[in-house]
């Protein structure tokens, strides 16, 4: 299947502004996704940040020019262009712009990129006035309208002393756009519904009942789906990790807080992965005020909280439901409970506490996939983003089956 960056011939393209040093940790990203990474820079992006750096990182020579003597690099532009996945120009200033715009090709970053077939991002990076420059934003557009794909500068401070949009941004976010430039879009048109993380059941001001579920699975879920040109909703609970890019992102704290989210927008969803781990019971009363140390024991009364995966399975209309169970022992069986108790078209079901299979805030996870037609099947361990994609494949491939 055609996505992540296992193998692939990524060109990096570095012009010359001071974002510069931000490309350095653009291709450190790419080359730890096992991307095989080329660079290319302008004379005036070496006067930023010198190619050895490059070089070093990537592990390959670094194109400046299309006649450096005797490393036929008159050629080396058609070959990088013939060999490219994707290429990325990070970052993008107003002069390249204008050059790629016009089709003007007076150096080798240039050239190449008259000779490239691959998709291409763009990710302008300069001064605020000159950003919002009407000649600027009528090349952006004309590049948009070749099919190139524009990352919008961030809004802030930058090096200028100046306030406002120009800012290269995160290295991880254009990695990110990246990827999706690279994924099969065999989600465009399909509105998926994703839910992550834990919940919170509060006990007193200062106390809660959770769990240890980070959220990872979940969003890598919505990132991948983003990717693969869906439309996503992710409805989280409490985590640290930041919203996925392009992902509408809903955050909650308690399963009340969580059902309600879900079922606002599940009318809305085709497609519905409840990777959440929700709190099966909360306190009965919470209490007002913190609760003072005294007695050695203290009895806590719980109630069920709302099954939001039975909920949905009783009310969905025609949406594929997917839902997960983190099991200690009987794994096969409770899975298997669960996906016919629950109404669901497929269940991922991992173990829990026990070493090399992953799980709650580890970066990888095993999952065994348990379908609503009696199969099964065995995933291996792998990293969290990987192991999305797979399951996407898997749920695509059902949906298929079912039409």
């Amino acid at each position: 299947m055609g996505y992540g960056f296992d193998k692939k011939a990524v060109v990096l393209g570095v012009s010359g502004g001071i974002a510069a040093y931000k490309s350095v940790e653009i291709l450190r990203l790419l080359k730890q996704a096992n991307a095989e990474v080329r660079v290319m820079m302008t004379a005036n992006a070496a006067r930023f940040i010198g190619a050895l750096t490059f070089e070093a990182l990537s592990g390959r020579p670094v194109c400046q020019s299309l006649f450096a003597p005797g490393d036929e690099a008159s050629i080396r532009h058609i070959e990088w262009a013939q060999a490219a996945d994707a290429v990325v120009i990070a970052p993008a200033t107003a002069n390249l712009i204008g050059k790629l715009a016009g089709g003007i090709a007076d150096d080798a970053l240039s050239t190449f990129m008259l000779a490239v077939t691959a998709p291409v991002l763009i990710c302008p990076a300069m001064n605020s006035t000159m950003y919002e420059h009407p000649a600027v934003q009528a090349n952006l557009a004309r590049l948009a309208e070749f099919g190139y794909r524009i990352v919008p500068p961030d809004s802030g401070e930058l090096a200028c002393g100046t306030t406002g949009p120009g800012r290269l941004p995160d290295p991880a976010i254009i990695v990110a756009h990246l990827a999706g430039c690279l994924a099969d879009q065999d989600l465009r048109g399909r509105r998926v519904l994703v839910t992550a993380g834990p919940t919170r059941e509060v006990i007193d001001p200062v106390r809660y009942i959770s769990n240890p579920s980070s959220g990872k699975m979940g969003y890598a879920l919505a990132a991948a789906a983003q990717q693969r040109g869906a439309q996503v909703t992710l409805i989280s609970g409490p985590s640290v990790l930041p919203d996925p890019v392009g992902v509408a992102v809903i955050r909650v704290e308690s399963a009340d807080q969580m059902a309600a989210a879900v079922f606002d927008c599940l009318e809305d969803s085709d497609i519905v992965v409840k990777a959440a781990a929700v709190s099966d019971y909360r306190p009965r009363e919470p209490r007002p005020q913190k609760i003072k140390k005294g007695q050695p024991r203290m009895v806590l009364e719980l109630e069920k909280t709302r099954d939001i995966l039975m909920e949905i399975g009783r009310r969905k209309r025609g949406q594929f439901l997917v839902g997960f169970a983190a099991e200690t022992q009987d794994l096969e069986k409770n899975a298997e409970k669960k996906l016919v108790a629950k109404n669901l078209d497929m269940i991922a079901a991992n173990r829990v506490g026990q070493k090399g299979s992953g799980g709650f805030a580890d970066d990888e996870n095993q999952l065994t996939l348990f379908y609503a037609n009696g199969n099964k099947e065995v995933l291996p361990l792998m990293a969290k983003d990987a192991l999305a994609h797979q399951l996407w494949d898997r749920i695509l491939a059902q949906m298929a089956i079912a039409a």
